[in-house]
């Protein structure tokens, strides 16, 4: 036989409920998914990874201006840092000039605000140095020789990294000749002769070296634009032999 019963008001007005129940539980499962996972990119952001911008010409041709990276805090929070790492850092005081903060409609500051908690933006990426580390605390760092190279420890660096402009033959334009401070980095960009880093800051409060405690963490790779994909490497070659001064 067939059921010809016909819904009551009470069915419909039950139905209608059901309806609008599993609506709302369905908006309260994505608003719990979306804190969840804005939480956790917020705690990655925190603690593990970021992004940073290029916003200079200094670490060429490793890293061309508005390249993105993505930086890997663990180091040196937990992770010991290593001459030849490419490290993010804070203006230890001096290094970069005043800038004046971009007006920006209050759409696209709360957009831009919102991508900087989960990492994906980095506004403050003006504030910040980018350069590798040639010498770390101890260090007896020097340029040039007879071969326009430079050396830690005595050992002459064959650096694959540098940048040199036509007809140059020393991988610095002017000499130095300094001995890292404990709790300090000596910095350089490998753009030499178009990089303000360590050599041209001696006249700031820490006489051009770097704090450690300054170190935001290292860049690992470039993440945009995908055709520039890649990671960044420390070239452990380059400073083999330099701890004990023997190559």
């Amino acid at each position: 036989m067939t059921d010809n019963t016909v819904p009551t008001r009470t069915d419909r007005r039950q139905d209608s409920q059901r309806r609008k129940r599993g609506v709302v539980l369905f908006i309260r499962d994505l608003l719990i998914i979306f804190v969840v996972a804005l939480l956790v990119s917020f705690l990655i952001k925190t603690f593990l990874i970021r992004s940073f911008y290029i916003p200079s010409g200094s670490m060429e041709n490793t890293l061309l201006k508005n390249d993105r990276i993505i930086v890997n805090q663990l180091e040196p929070s937990m992770m010991p840092i290593q001459r030849g790492d490419v490290v993010v850092f804070e203006d230890p005081g001096g290094w970069l000039q005043a800038t004046v903060p971009i007006e920006q409609n209050p759409i696209v500051a709360g957009v831009e605000w919102m991508l900087s908690v989960v990492g994906l933006s980095a506004p403050d990426s003006n504030d910040h140095l980018i350069k590798r580390v040639i010498g770390l605390p101890g260090d007896h760092v020097e340029c040039c020789n007879a071969l326009g190279q430079m050396s830690v420890n005595g050992v002459p660096l064959d650096e694959p990294y540098v940048k040199l402009p036509v007809g140059a033959t020393s991988v610095s334009k002017d000499d130095f000749d300094v001995i890292v401070p404990e709790g300090s980095l000596w910095v350089m960009g490998d753009n030499r002769y178009n990089s303000k880093d360590s050599r041209y800051n001696g006249d700031t409060p820490g006489k051009g070296f770097v704090p450690i405690d300054d170190v935001v963490g290292r860049a690992i790779v470039v993440s945009w634009p995908v055709s520039r994909w890649t990671w960044l490497d420390n070239y452990p070659d380059v400073f083999r032999g330099v701890e004990d001064g023997t190559k």
